[in-house]
């Protein structure tokens, strides 16, 4: 019996884990639940947005259902206590460094990309972008310049270690793929890029079966809606990795469709979309939970080693998808009704 711990978070975040859980529990497998409070909903009951029975479960567990971090109500709390803290002390904590956020246009929704429908056909792209370190997890602060002016400062920063890992795992994504993995970096003006690119270099001397090529962040993120088809697998680093994503999200029609996994080394994941709490909309039944429920089927992927599953949760949200669509793809369907047409389809 599998353990899933499902931590809901904040906004939708409940909203869409609601959803994915009865897809889950559709399919009939050996799978038990255990839920915990994260995030602003865990700093509003307890003072943390990490509280220690959570992350007890996140380490118990054999893989996480993630729903979505962030309140309005504490955005003026001591960054600290914010609940955003939550997924980063997590992934920290769990050392989840590979994050896989795939990409692809769903069979139907051209109308719904921002590209022209011949250019989003041709989206089938892997993102793979390292969690533990980076700007996110730098040194950072305020101080006070010799003129008297307040100054912010985040260091960027990673060992060849941090990078070799996850060149690893982006090359053997692109040996499971197309055999192409394209590493974007900023090299021609950050002395970390610089070593990102010297030893992705190096690793690729270890996988003569795929082709690496490199790329400036500023050119990939112009190159993915130009030609999005050239891209297989991306390989880069924690800032860069969270905008590009996120630009690859509205390249397929809508943020609410692109899941995520965040793995160790042993494969045990956290997973969610890659779509924040959106307060504006908590609670109204109107987010799409398609995100999230892809999300769940690859945690039966990765971390349960369930892919015929995993196959038919894919399916299914792609057939919901031709008759069905949330507000966000210009559709009426509440959350609930699509979660309906996923397990009517499944």
């Amino acid at each position: 019996m599998a353990l899933i711990a499902i931590l809901p978070g904040d906004g939708i975040g409940p909203e869409v884990t609601a959803e994915a859980r009865r897809v889950l529990e559709a399919l009939d497998l050996p799978l038990a639940f255990e839920s915990a409070l994260v995030g602003g909903a865990a700093y509003h009951a307890t003072g943390e947005p990490l509280p220690p029975e959570t992350l007890e479960l996140a380490h118990r567990a054999d893989a996480i259902l993630f729903g979505s971090v962030g309140d309005p109500s504490c955005d003026a709390l001591e960054r600290g206590l914010r609940p955003e803290q939550a997924i980063l002390g997590l992934r920290k904590e769990l050392t989840l460094f590979a994050n896989l956020r795939p990409a692809k246009l769903f069979p139907g929704l051209e109308d719904a990309s921002a590209l022209r429908p011949e250019v989003a056909r041709t989206i089938d792209l892997l993102i793979v972008r390292e969690l533990n370190g980076d700007v996110y997890f730098g040194e950072k602060g305020m101080r006070t310049t010799a003129a008297g002016l307040r100054q912010g400062y985040d260091l960027m920063s990673y060992d060849e270690g941090e990078v070799a890992r996850i060149a690893v795992a982006g090359f053997e994504a692109a040996r499971r793929r197309g055999g192409r993995l394209c590493s974007v970096d900023k090299a021609n003006v950050l002395e970390t890029s610089q070593l990102w690119r010297d030893v992705v270099t190096e690793v690729a001397r270890e996988y003569a079966d795929v082709t690496l090529t490199h790329m400036y962040v500023d050119n990939a993120a112009m190159q993915l809606v130009r030609d999005p088809g050239q891209f297989d697998v991306i390989v880069t680093g924690n800032l860069f990795g969270d905008i590009l994503s996120d630009q690859a999200s509205m390249c397929v029609g809508s943020i609410g469709l692109l899941p995520s996994a965040s793995l160790d080394d042993t494969g045990k994941g956290l997973y969610e979309p890659i779509h924040g709490s959106a307060p504006d909309i908590a609670g109204q039944g109107k987010a799409n939970p398609c995100a999230t429920i892809l999300s769940a089927a690859m945690m039966l992927r990765h971390s349960l080693e369930l892919p015929d599953a995993a196959d038919r949760v894919e399916a299914a949200v792609a057939r919901a998808l031709v008759t069905h669509r949330t507000a966000d793809l210009g559709g009426t369907c509440s959350t609930r009704e699509m979660g309906d047409a996923v397990l009517g389809a499944l």
